[in-house]
């Protein structure tokens, strides 16, 4: 497999502006309740500066990138809370979990809630007042012993010194009332918090912290901080306001300082000066145990209680975990988790321990989409680039072609693309997916409100003129899609609506004088099994939340059709003709209709193509079990199998490998030999979420963002086999054990753990020999990164390394013949040196490779490319820092 080594596709990071958690925290619960604890879903929502969305499901600490929703023009989420409502006793004694409900701000004078289940907003409501700059939720009124979440509201802060109510009873959003105006409009209400069901406080740009009664708007306390003494702003801005559970105040503000106040005298009790820069965010633990504070100095400072000193605090440590301003935090504590979260201007997300903290360490997420932004069309050798409106085309050269344009240069990847267009999608929401055909003439692109299709046609355009881009008419319901797909015929689009709805077009090619045109016919709905869902988890939670759709895919010959959803349910369909039946003879469908869980329309079913085929539901589908995960891959294998079938691989969250053959409705036998634990370690070990695959016969190439292993589904794997030493040199035979150990970040921190990185991979017929793959030296890692500054003159990287890993058996390299043989017949093989990875693409040959040379192609060009699409963050993605006296790096 020849690999590109890419760092052109642009992918603009954008700023963490707000986090938060469903729960702050969730109680050890006894052993008979943990039943119904388990349904508590909890979720963290993180807000960015472009408007975007994104849903992770914790997982115990692996982290998965569930949903995102896509922002739009001039949008930004700058401030997030959840509000969850209380717990309900049922018949059978079970509970219905309070429903968790998702609210956002942007520095407008509107709230909006969000509407997961569809993966869009839900509702807006507005008022008669300024720009809201911070959002609270009243908390449980706690009368009588037992929390009572009715009649809560939510409290905003504006620009004009304004505190309003917002009513969210009823399942609603509305403006109730204005509870405080102050007199002067300089006055700006800049962060909130509450410290009983009825005071809230409330962080002030005048230096001051104000306590109100939101019964009757009454000013219960006036605390102030005086003037700035380092010669900044005569006033001082109160960012951050937290209360502890035991009703004391915490602030952080622009001197730098975190404040501890009295939560009964409204008094100052400590200053801390633990940052040289404005404190921008705070949290706290649900104990009251730590505070943790995060700053402009890009510090992130950790305090405890002073033993034998009631109300006394010391800061313990500090780091310096994100590259920018420290901008957001939240705090989730439960059964075997105790994390903070933060965010800023890097765009990366990082997990740090609280209970833990200072003997674990932290943990960065990836600050690229877990379903990658990018397509390929093989076929045509382009590569397709998407973020907010805008889509790039670019085009790869083939090395037949760059030796006919140089036959005395040597196979090289550098300066190997071409720009060839930039499509704009017009609207105000931003793209939510996009798809090509794999011939390179359909592109489809989805918004949140629209689906539209361009025709790109090569045909009329010569050597150096840009290609010609026709606006193709699709029919659709006036409603957007979340995920859209071209079958690889291109003969049909099938998309995803609100979330859950799987649809299909047929493509319709009609040929004039003036060329092929496309058009696509009215839309059919594809009928998904009914899933029995219990009322109590229904109700309750995120309500059908996890039915939203995250993976889609279609066979290699376009006549299977499949998708998968967070709760892991895989759907299957299949293309049939005219009088033929879903099992390939003649026939009805039987009862698929009505075991359907909704008939919103009498012809669903059928598609109004004049070809007659149409799709079906898989008659096996119902035998596909549930997987016990949520899918990360979906991907059919891209030969048939000898009975026609094929292997439909799924990867899950907890990095369990199945391969399906979907037309029987049964487990492969591959999978039902290689278990879980039969897979190998490193695998199984690697904490980031697997991304894609890339097939090359039997092979499996997956990688995440991280990593990239190739697995080889036609041999087994054995435990015993494939163990061996880690990079730490440590034995790595079985699962590691986390239960226990760690809390949701980056695990325990182990002495004489650093060591040079090591790739190995498996050599001889049982895998049981092992070589080391040499990496390239500092020299050469150093130009990897080289860039000339225009992002559309970055090199490729042709290291020796490189050239090595191009080998097709496995990427196993060796002088001797017999280990060449040897590497033949490798399991799998990995590498850790490719990162962050935003994507892995396939590429085919030039069709006309052979004409191009003369017939005579040379026989070391690989059956299979890839382009390896890289994505750094450098420091030139980040905005410019300022910077206190004395400190001047970058």
């Amino acid at each position: 497999m020849d690999i590109h080594r890419c760092r052109f596709v642009r992918y603009p990071e954008s700023a963490i502006n707000a986090v938060a958690f469903t729960h702050t925290s969730l109680p050890n619960v006894s052993a008979h309740k943990q039943r119904q604890q388990k349904h508590k879903q909890v979720r963290l929502a993180i807000g960015r500066a472009n408007g975007d969305i994104e849903i992770w499901n914790p997982l115990q600490g692996a982290w998965h990138q569930e949903v995102v929703i896509p922002g739009g023009k001039d949008r930004s989420v700058d401030g997030l809370v959840w509000v969850t409502e209380s717990d309900e006793e049922i018949a059978d004694n079970k509970t219905i979990c309070g429903k968790s409900r998702l609210f956002s701000i942007g520095y407008t004078t509107t709230i909006t809630e969000w509407d997961l289940e569809k993966a869009r907003a839900k509702k807006h409501a507005s008022g008669q007042h300024g720009e809201i700059w911070c959002l609270g939720v009243q908390p449980p009124s706690t009368k009588g012993g037992s929390a009572s979440h009715a009649s809560r509201k939510l409290v905003a802060g504006t620009v004009d010194g304004n505190l309003v109510l917002y009513s969210i009873e009823d399942d609603d959003l509305k403006f109730q009332r204005t509870l405080i105006r102050t007199p002067s409009k300089k006055t700006k209400f800049v962060s909130i918090a509450f410290q009983s069901h009825n005071v809230v406080v409330v962080g002030c740009s005048n230096s001051t912290i104000c306590a109100y009664d939101i019964r009757n708007g009454t000013l219960l306390r006036q605390m102030t901080l005086g003037t700035d003494l380092s010669g900044g702003s005569k006033n001082i801005i109160v960012w951050s306001v937290k209360c502890l559970p035991n009703g004391d105040i915490v602030s952080g503000d622009s001197t730098g300082q975190v404040c501890i106040w009295d939560g009964k005298t409204y008094t100052q009790a400590q200053r801390i000066q633990s940052h040289s820069q404005d404190v921008l965010c705070l949290s706290v633990s649900a104990d009251g145990s730590k505070i943790v504070s995060g700053g402009m100095d890009r510090k992130t400072a950790v305090y405890e209680p002073i033993a034998g000193q009631s109300g006394r605090w010391s800061k313990v440590f500090h780091r310096r975990y994100h590259q920018h301003d420290v901008k957001a935090m939240a705090s989730f504590e439960g059964k075997g988790m105790s994390v903070v979260v933060s965010g800023g201007s890097d765009a990366n997300p990082v997990v740090l321990p609280l209970r833990a903290a200072g003997k674990e360490n932290h943990r960065t997420l990836p600050h690229l989409p877990q379903n990658t932004h990018l397509q390929s069309a093989p076929k045509a050798r382009l590569i397709l680039s998407w973020w907010g409106n805008e889509i790039r085309i670019w085009h790869l050269l083939s090395p037949a072609q760059q030796l006919l344009d140089d036959p005395q240069a040597a196979l090289s990847l550098r300066k190997n693309r071409k720009l060839l267009a930039q499509v704009l999608v017009k609207g105000d929401s931003h793209i939510s997916s996009a798809a090509i055909s794999e011939d390179g003439t359909l592109l489809v692109a989805s918004t949140a409100t629209d689906i539209k299709a361009f025709q790109l046609d090569f045909t009329n355009g010569e050597q150096g003129e840009p290609l010609q881009i026709k606006k193709v008419d699709m029919t659709t319901a006036g409603l957007g899609a979340t995920k859209i797909h071209i079958s690889p015929d291109n003969k049909w689009v099938s998309w995803v609506e609100e979330g859950s709805r799987v649809m299909a077009a047929r493509v319709h090619t009609t040929e004039s004088e003036a060329g092929i045109a496309y058009s696509t016919s009215h839309p059919s709905k594809l009928h998904r099994l009914r899933r029995q869902t219990p009322k109590h988890i229904l109700l309750g939670g995120l309500g059908t939340y996890d039915r939203n759709i995250t993976q889609m895919a279609f066979s290699p010959d376009s006549r299977l059709l499949s998708v998968a959803d967070l709760a892991g349910y895989i759907d299957t369909w299949i293309l049939r003709g005219p009088g033929e039946g879903a099992n390939g003879v003649g026939g009805e469908d039987g009862d698929d209709a009505a075991s359907d869980s909704s008939s919103d329309s009498s012809d669903d079913e059928e598609s109004d193509d004049v070809a007659g085929e149409r799709w079906a539901r898989n008659p096996n589908a119902a035998l596909l079990p549930k997987l016990s995960a949520a899918p990360v891959v979906l991907s059919f294998s891209k030969a048939p199998r000898d009975d026609g079938d094929y292997d439909l691989l799924a990867i899950t969250t907890i990095k369990q490998m199945l391969i399906f053959n979907p037309l029987r409705g049964v487990l492969s036998e591959w999978s039902r030999r290689n278990t879980y634990t039969k897979l190998p370690s490193q695998f199984r070990d690697t904490r980031d979420q697997v991304k894609g695959v890339v097939w090359q016969g039997h092979r499996a190439w997956i990688y995440g963002v991280a990593s990239l292993f190739m697995l080889d589904i036609s041999q087994d794997f054995s435990p015993e086999t494939d163990s061996h030493e880690g990079r730490n040199g440590q034995k790595q035979g079985a699962k590691r054990k986390r239960d226990g150990q760690e809390n949701g970040a980056g695990g325990k921190m182990d002495k004489h753990s650093l060591g040079p990185q090591r790739v190995k991979t498996a050599l001889g017929p049982d895998g049981s020999r092992w070589e080391d793959v040499e990496m390239a030296d500092a020299d050469d890692q150093k130009s990897v990164g080289a860039s000339s500054g225009a992002e559309d003159d970055d090199e490729d990287v042709d290291g020796g390394e490189l050239q090595r890993l191009r080998d097709d058996q496995g990427g196993a390299n060796s002088s001797a013949q017999d280990a060449e043989k040897e590497a033949a017949k490798a399991k799998w093989w990995h590498t850790y040196q490719f990162r962050p990875i935003m994507g892995i693409l396939p590429l085919e040959g030039s069709r006309d490779a052979k004409a191009l040379t003369n017939g005579d192609v040379p026989a070391e060009l690989p059956p299979l490319e890839v382009a390896l699409i890289e994505r750094p963050l450098s420091s030139d993605d980040l905005p410019e820092r300022y910077f206190a006296e004395g400190e001047w790096e970058r």
